[in-house]
């Protein structure tokens, strides 16, 4: 990637006043409620008889996406900007996405064990968000060697606490409460808040970027490539694992889905409405890699669905 092509990503800027900071923080809350109302502590007791997916489904997700992606920053080189590494940092960094439930049940995987490890890395990335983007990103900037100008990393650890908990552990606390005790009302609005997170999204990333509309048309290409292969990493990292410790299919299914779908609008609210970079505004290649993942693992999702399915009709299970 040309140093131009670089600075062009970079100079893409994405602001949002309060006004519509806090929309999307209600809609990013309503979408996590969404997801909860799914869950059912029945859920967990059955996974948690066996535990074994449900423990590799967490080291797929909090270890091994982060530090590989931290390797695969590194083996990019110069080919990415330390803004663009950082992006792919972050969102390795995040919880399950929100729609890798519904996903899983597009491939007929363990949507049990999807539920499960959706809950479970959510209530986890309180902790293991930040810890993981401060860990991995600064090592990436001592490792890198960075040219020029770059921000000091900082994790406002109250800051970051307060949005992660509002945005996921309210919801998802909510959402569970609602399909214990109100089940009717909780099947009533489950699918529908699946689609808006979908719709969600995809406004959300339109909304910020057409302020910036050519610059991104012009290095879309450069940032496909780059997400496409991060992505590809996550979703191999799952079946990889999956495989390599022998579970049963509809569970090595999930782990590649859960593994490969990661909750980027988390990744851009702490972006846009925390204070990451000391000093630093938000840069255009971290937003636009967040961005651009958001967006692409409802393809990939709907792809590798596609592709389970296929396999599933060729090879039933017995």
């Amino acid at each position: 990637m040309s140093p131009e092509t670089i600075q062009l990503i970079d100079s893409i800027d994405v602001t949002l006043n309060a006004g519509g900071m806090n929309t999307i923080n209600i809609v990013l809350a309503f979408v996590m409620y969404g997801v909860a109302l799914g869950i059912h502590p029945s859920i967990f007791v059955e996974v948690f008889k066996k535990p074994k997916s449900l423990i590799l489904g967490m080291c797929c997700q909090l270890v091994l996406l982060p530090l590989l992606t931290f390797l695969l920053t590194l083996a990019f080189g110069t080919s990415i900007s330390w803004t663009m590494a950082l992006g792919m940092i972050l969102v390795a960094s995040c919880p399950g996405g929100n729609i890798s439930n519904f996903m899983s049940s597009l491939s007929k995987a363990n949507v049990e064990l999807s539920v499960s490890l959706t809950a479970v890395s959510t209530a986890l990335a309180i902790l293991m968000t930040p810890f993981n983007f401060w860990l991995y990103g600064n090592l990436y900037l001592h490792f890198a060697n960075v040219a020029g100008e770059v921000p000091t990393l900082v994790i406002p650890l109250w800051d970051v606490f307060k949005t992660i908990f509002i945005l996921l552990g309210i919801p998802l606390t909510a959402g569970i409460l609602t399909a214990r005790y109100l089940p009717k009302v909780a099947a009533v609005l489950k699918k529908p808040l699946q689609y808006l997170s979908i719709l969600f999204f995809l406004a959300m990333v339109v909304l910020s970027f057409m302020g910036n509309l050519d610059a991104f048309l012009k290095c879309i290409k450069y940032i496909f490539l780059i997400v496409l292969l991060h992505n590809f990493l996550a979703l191999s990292i799952g079946f990889g694992v999956g495989s390599a410790f022998r579970v049963p299919r509809r569970d090595r299914r999930t782990l590649t889905i859960e593994t490969g779908i990661q909750n980027s609008g988390l990744g851009l609210v702490l972006l846009l409405g925390t204070n990451l970079f000391a000093g630093f505004p938000p840069h255009g290649g971290t937003l636009v890699i967040t961005a651009w993942w958001g967006v692409w693992h409802i393809v990939s999702g709907l792809t590798v669905s596609g592709i389970f399915n296929w396999h599933e009709k060729r090879h039933p299970l017995q």
